[in-house]
């Protein structure tokens, strides 16, 4: 096999197939933490102990992350792979790196895998995984091609990338039964949130997403306005979540989540000054805090009486 990953069989002429290292690029693993962070959560929040199935948890995390969330970085590079030519030429897929049609076989494969593997895992995971690469297929293929959107586009991915993985970490560790009400509402709410996350992507791409007709926030409302519904989208779950945790009577994880919840409110004044130049400021501080609190709702709810 070349550098170019081409390789000549007798008497059938040239094949190519992509090299491993492009192929892990295409995957993009850096993006892999927010759908297994959100898995974590769903684990701790089932309160059954990793100890006692960590085959099981093990399955799940590679599901979430490596499989999941894998194979939408994939179909979302095929179906963008001729704005990429134009604006990212280095990747996998305009490169050349990927050759072919072969970006939109590893997607494939990696759906089935996902199947796969979610089968094993029970009833309620096997739902929300086809829930998710529905959605993430949704997402980036025509016709739906809901990234067109930024409205429809990023509430499937948070959605995918938090709620779901959410309640298939707990759905795991629960033998695949359908996680409890609180649970189910924690990861809603955060699902919520995650849009606002999203829309910090779309800042650094407004005049690109103009000529294509990409209509996400940013384009829609313009970068004041984004940036406002933004904020607001992320802060007003956490408020919400903030009183179920009170009336849970969970003070202190309230607590723990209303002090990230400031955290955010502080850096969310210097965002909103300069939203283009400072979106990346509050992606990199802003939004661990708000995963941060993720984590602390979680551990509040694993403990509470069962059929609350």
């Amino acid at each position: 096999m070349s550098g170019t990953g081409a390789t000549i069989r007798p008497g059938t002429g040239p094949v190519a197939y992509p090299a491993p290292s492009a192929v892990l690029e295409l995957l993009k693993p850096i993006t892999w933490f927010p759908p297994m962070w959100a898995f974590a959560c769903g684990v701790v929040s089932s309160g059954v102990s990793i100890a006692d199935n960590p085959v099981v948890a093990l399955l799940g995390i590679v599901l979430a992350g490596p499989l999941v969330c894998a194979m939408s970085q994939a179909i979302n590079d095929w179906y963008d792979r001729e704005v990429d030519a134009i604006n990212e030429p280095h990747r996998p897929i305009p490169s050349g790196r990927i050759p072919g049609r072969w970006g939109l076989y590893i997607a494939m494969i990696w759906t089935g895998l996902s199947l796969a593997v979610a089968s094993l895992l029970g009833s309620w995971v096997l739902i929300a995984t086809c829930l998710g690469l529905f959605l993430a297929w949704a997402y980036s293929a025509p016709p739906l091609r809901l990234k067109r959107n930024g409205w429809l586009g990023n509430a499937a991915c948070g959605f995918s990338y938090e709620g779901l993985a959410w309640v298939t970490g707990a759905a795991v560790m629960l033998g695949g039964a359908l996680p409890p009400w609180p649970v189910l509402t924690l990861a809603l709410l955060y699902s919520l949130g995650a849009h606002g996350i999203m829309t910090l992507n779309d800042f650094k791409a407004m005049d690109g997403d103009r000529q294509m007709g990409i209509r996400s926030l940013p384009v829609q409302l313009g970068a004041q306005g984004a940036a406002r519904v933004a904020c607001a989208i992320m802060a007003a779950p956490q408020f919400v979540v903030i009183a179920l945790l009170l009336q849970w009577q969970r003070p202190v994880e309230a607590l723990v989540v209303a002090a990230f919840l400031t955290g955010q409110l502080v850096l969310m004044i210097r965002f909103l000054r300069d939203p283009v130049g400072k979106a990346l400021f509050y992606s990199g501080f802003g939004v661990p805090l708000f995963v941060f609190g993720m984590m602390a709702s979680a551990v509040a709810v694993r403990s509470l009486p069962a059929g609350f």
